[in-house]
This record gives C-alpha cells, structure tokens and sequence, in this order.
C-alpha cells in the first residue's frame, strides 16, 4: 500500500488525540500505520535524501498543521494533546480534515499565507498554498532538487555536444 499524503492523517490524529490526554507523535505514528494498514516496508520507505522516513515526515507535517490551526497544542518535544477547539472541531463530525478545512481559522491562515511582495499576485500566492497542500516541504525540496539536477546534466551535455560533437559522439559510442 502507498502511504496517505499527509492531509489523510489530519482526521485521524485527531480522533487519536481524542481522549484529551498527553501523547507521544510516536505513538500517534504507531497508530496511524494500524489505521491505514501499513506494512514495515512502507513505513521504513525513506525521503530521496535517505534521512527520514515518508512516514514519520508525513505524520510530523499533519501534526504540524493542526498545531497551527490550533486544534492540537505541543506539552513538550515530541509530545501532543487535543485543545478544546479541536475538541469541538471533532464534535462536527467532519469527513476529512484537510488544508481546505483549516482555512476555516485564522491562525492556519496566517501560517500557510507566504510573505509577499507587491509584485505577487493573488493567484500565484494561492497556487504556492495549494501545491504545499500535497506534499511535505521535505517532498518539494527533494523533488524539486532532482527535477533541478536533471536539467543542468541535459543543459551540460547539450552544451558539450556543441562544444565538441567529435568527442560527443565518440563518448556515445563507448
């Protein structure tokens, strides 16, 4: 099974964190990998950059964003517990929390907002906040690395190609 983006923890960490006690993120990782069924494999699957897991990135990040629509508060590092707007949040019995939902408060608002200058539009400011809505900020970097590190090997190779066509094409050949 392919792990959830992020977004797809959002409900269910909250409904973890639902009996308002103190909890650690890890055992709220624990219990997401139950909910959605999630082997070993999928939960040891590592970021391009090899030094976290998808998993826990994607658990730490859905945490994230509910602390900043306040419906979850830190107690210490790595330590959580429901607030009462969460609380009453859960009370609505929504269908999925997701970043559409969260806009909803002000204070998640004010954290997704980027800072611009007068030269951004509206448009381009929404369409920054709509793609973090699918990836972690770990993800964009790292897939935004890769998609930079294969356009400057083509641009170098066209430019060496041009540069000497001989000795392209000799390297080709071998």
């Amino acid at each position: 099974m392919s792990i959830p983006d992020f977004q797809s923890f959002m409900l269910p960490l909250l409904r973890f964190a639902e009996d308002n006690d103190e909890h650690a993120t890890r055992e709220a990782a624990e219990s997401l990998a139950q909910v959605f069924q999630l082997s070993d494999a999928d939960k040891e699957e590592l970021l391009p950059s090899g030094q976290n897991t998808i998993f826990g990135n994607r658990v730490y990040w859905g945490i994230t964003h509910l602390k900043h629509a306040k419906l979850l508060e830190s107690t210490r590092r790595g330590f959580f517990r429901i607030t009462q707007r969460g609380i009453q949040v859960l009370q609505q019995n929504p269908s999925r929390i997701d970043h559409k939902f969260l806009k909803e408060f002000a204070e998640y608002r004010q954290f997704i907002t980027p800072r611009r200058d007068k030269t951004t539009s509206e448009e381009t400011a929404e369409s920054i906040v709509e793609t973090i809505t699918s990836q972690t900020p770990e993800e964009l970097l790292e897939g935004s690395y890769q998609s930079i590190r294969q356009e400057l090997a083509q641009e170098l190779l066209s430019q060496v190609k041009k540069a000497s066509p001989i000795f392209f094409e000799a390297l080709v050949v071998d």
